[in-house]
């Protein structure tokens, strides 16, 4: 890799700022000083990424920031490929492939190429000011891939890349997965099962001006309720004839999942609902339209909504609980309820904690603080967790950003450095250590 000269004085003044790190090799404390020297052009590629708008559903657009991406791996040396998804209606994913030395761990790396802001959207554009940015994607996740990219550029440059073993999925679709998810996450799955660790590039937590760890994020589960009963003038309701109707049996339901499914690590959610003579959802599930009167028993009702999770087991075991309130119907109704898994979770292992002990000793390394663990409840849903039960991951090694997926998305651009160095003097490391299997 060349630099300029103002990118060499830039370089020398952060050798020279670096040198009382001992604990630091040579090699790891020369990519941390490419990291700062290399900052303006993170940035630069940053607004180039955020400039151009990769909604979900602007396939066009996903496709051509994952080309933008190809154009910073494959000069790294990596073997990049686009996997279209034409049978998920979604742009594809972007695979990179880094063959190192035979026999050490191999590393995975994900992200995603995609954001929530749509082609309509009026938030469109990369806005600096100072240390900050605004932008589409800004933290989530364009911000990540340019932590990937900036931490594997100062590894090429230090001599830190040439052996290590490195697969990089980047979705085309983590906002918004395509259906069936069994074909959208494929790739993932067995890279997952390839892969000794796991390292994502969403965003960094920070709580109280600390940067955090994530070692966890639950899973995501989308149900549906319908609820039925015996229409007719509403003089006659609660009679034996009549029961309670529909729009009573929904409430029943939805206040027994209140007062019996709180758990630890649980959160559930009745999103959308609505009843009376006639009453439905519309085929995505996010609107519902509904006809009656105030003198009419309700003949059905009908509401969506999601459950959290932290591990396998609670989910079914929440679904068998919600299963047997809905069983329990009130006189002359009817219900069914059914239950659509979205991201399964990654739970705590100890794997996973170990891992972070391995990012605490960089930090100590490094003289930055080191990081706990953050409480999962503050993490949504992830593709990580789509590999979680074949291979220990980490989470977070992307930016830190505030307001994500609304107009106003901000990413602090200084954690650019931070985690570009925590990341690439951690892959590092790991990549020259054998092979777990």
């Amino acid at each position: 890799m060349r630099y300029s000269g103002l990118a060499l004085a830039l370089l020398g003044s952060a050798l020279g700022s670096t040198a009382a790190q001992a604990q630091l090799s040579p090699a790891e404390t020369r990519a941390v000083a490419v990291v700062d020297a290399e900052h303006a052009r993170s940035i630069a590629l940053l607004q180039t990424l955020v400039d151009q708008n990769s909604g979900t559903m602007n396939l066009a657009g996903v496709a051509k920031v994952g080309a933008m991406v190809r154009g910073e791996l494959e000069p790294l040396g990596f073997q990049v490929r686009w996997k279209p998804m034409p049978q998920t209606k979604r742009a594809g994913h972007l695979i990179a492939v880094h063959p190192g030395k035979p026999g050490t761990k191999r590393l995975l790396l994900i992200g995603h190429l995609d954001t929530v802001f749509e082609r309509d959207s009026p938030f469109q554009r990369f806005v600096r000011n100072g240390d900050s940015a605004q932008g589409p994607g800004a933290g989530d996740d364009k911000g990540g891939m340019v932590v990937m990219l900036s931490a594997l550029r100062a590894m090429k440059a230090a001599g830190l890349l040439e052996g290590a073993n490195i697969e990089i999925i980047l979705t085309g679709d983590e906002e918004d997965a395509g259906d069936p998810v069994e074909i959208a996450r494929a790739d993932l799955i067995a890279a997952g099962k390839r892969a000794d660790v796991a390292l994502d590039f969403e965003g960094l937590s920070v709580v109280d001006g600390r940067d955090m760890g994530s070692i966890a994020r639950r899973s995501s589960n989308s149900w549906t309720l319908t609820t039925t009963g015996k229409t007719g003038h509403s003089s006659l309701i609660f009679s034996d004839s009549y029961g309670d109707g529909a729009i009573n049996e929904m409430a029943r339901i939805l206040a027994a999942f209140r007062k019996d499914l709180p758990e630890p690590n649980l959160t559930f959610n009745t999103g959308v609902v609505a009843g009376g003579a006639t009453a439905a959802l519309d085929t995505d599930g996010v609107r519902a339209t509904a006809t009656g009167k105030g003198n009419i028993i309700a003949a059905t009702a009908v509401a969506r909504g999601d459950f959290r999770t932290l591990s396998e087991d609670q989910t079914q075991r929440v679904r068998a609980k919600m299963t047997a309130i809905v069983a329990r119907h009130a006189p002359g109704t009817s219900a069914t309820i059914s239950f659509e898994s979205g991201y399964p979770a990654m739970p705590p292992t100890a794997g996973n904690r170990v891992l972070l002990d391995r990012l605490n000793r960089v930090n100590r390394d490094m003289r930055l603080p080191e990081m706990a663990a953050l409480d999962p409840l503050k993490r949504g849903a992830g593709d990580i967790a789509f590999v979680a039960g074949d291979v220990d991951g980490l989470i977070g090694l992307g930016t830190a950003s505030s307001g994500d997926h609304a107009p106003g998305e901000t990413v602090d651009l200084g954690s650019i450095r931070r985690q570009a160095k925590r990341a690439a003097i951690l892959m590092a490391r790991l990549s020259r250590e054998p092979a777990a299997r």
